[in-house]
């Protein structure tokens, strides 16, 4: 008898162990997935832009675009980190030196620096700022839109 629920047991143990693996498997197909795939976070207004965007986990950076219309004028944008580990940490990561009217921002992070570790990538918490002072306040209106992934 012994011998036999022996046998039973390793036959239970390959097969939990088996639909672990397929599990496993499933969970990386998933996270794969997730990685691929954008979520776009979008602001407007006509004032100034201190618009802050983030995910509740590790996230990179894929692109920022603004629309500027009505109006005349133009300035910079920043783009920055505001750190999960405090102001201490915050910093400006690239600054646009021209961004308003019939100057449209289109920046897309190239293919290298999508991979882990990026500087493009955040920890849960952080939170990529985007700031720029309106030159024509109330006229000039701004659409913004980020695109943010789950970091790998």
């Amino acid at each position: 008898g012994f011998v036999a629920m022996a046998g039973d047991v390793t036959q239970l143990l390959e097969t939990a162990q088996s639909a672990l693996a397929a599990q496993e498997q499933e969970l990386q197909l998933r996270r794969a997935q997730q990685v691929r795939s954008v979520a776009a976070k979008t602001a407007a207004g006509s004032g100034n832009i201190d618009e802050t965007f983030g995910l509740d986990a590790a996230f990179r950076l894929v692109f920022i675009r603004a629309h500027f219309s009505g109006g005349t004028g133009t300035a910079a944008l920043t783009v920055s980190l505001d750190s999960a580990n405090g102001s201490a940490h915050d910093t400006e990561l690239f600054r646009i030196t021209q961004a308003g009217t019939n100057q449209d921002v289109n920046l897309r992070i190239g293919a290298g620096d999508v991979y882990e570790p990026s500087p493009w990538t955040f920890q849960a918490g952080d939170y990529v700022r985007i700031q720029w002072a309106n030159p024509d306040s109330g006229n000039m209106t701004w659409g913004l839109e980020l695109g943010l992934a789950l970091a790998s």
